[in-house]
């Protein structure tokens, strides 16, 4: 059973235990897909355990999945510092793309709004800068009009694509 563990929202309690709650500030249609991820790495954790394996991949995109939805990391209600909203903004483009089909993409400001709602415009450079550090290692792709490009370079809109060394999670540990 899960009960709010205090008024301001910030903590629920599940089973007697406190978690810090998701960041409510993500507008809908990101924390549904950002959920569905979360869900899926869970099944995937539990799948893997019952086979004998050890599921540390599966973990990884459950650690991800909880970062970029304000449950781990820096508390969503305080200012983050440099290192961790880095960490978010790379946990959400990954948890986003695994989110949805792998021929499908997402935009930097999809991201850019999951991780600072109502301030959003101004992490989309650094949105940006994340991604062309995915991209120089094969995790991502960024295309403009379907075509492969360098993002410090490329003007206007680009989008954010799997790329052929997407990791099954960002390696940041499970902190």
């Amino acid at each position: 059973m899960t009960t709010p563990a205090d008024d301001d929202g910030r903590f629920v309690v599940v089973d007697g235990r406190r978690w810090r709650a998701t960041d409510p500030s993500i507008p809908t249609a990101f924390r549904t897909e950002l959920v569905h991820e979360l869900m899926d790495a869970r099944r995937a954790v539990g799948a893997v355990t019952r086979a004998g394996g050890d599921p540390v991949v599966e973990r990884g995109r459950v650690h991800d999945a909880k970062l970029a939805l304000g449950e781990r990391g820096d508390p969503w209600w305080e200012t983050p510092t440099a290192d961790g909203r880095r960490r978010r903004i790379e946990a959400t483009i990954l948890t986003l793309l695994r989110a949805r089909d792998p021929a499908s993409s997402i935009c930097p400001s999809d991201v850019a709004r999951a991780v600072g709602a109502g301030s959003w415009r101004p992490l989309v450079p650094e949105v940006r800068t994340i991604a062309a550090d995915l991209a120089a290692t094969g995790a991502i792709v960024i295309t403009q009009r379907d075509v492969p490009v360098d993002v410090r370079s490329a003007r206007g809109p680009v989008r954010l694509r799997r790329g052929p060394s997407m990791p099954e999670s960002s390696g940041a540990g499970l902190r």
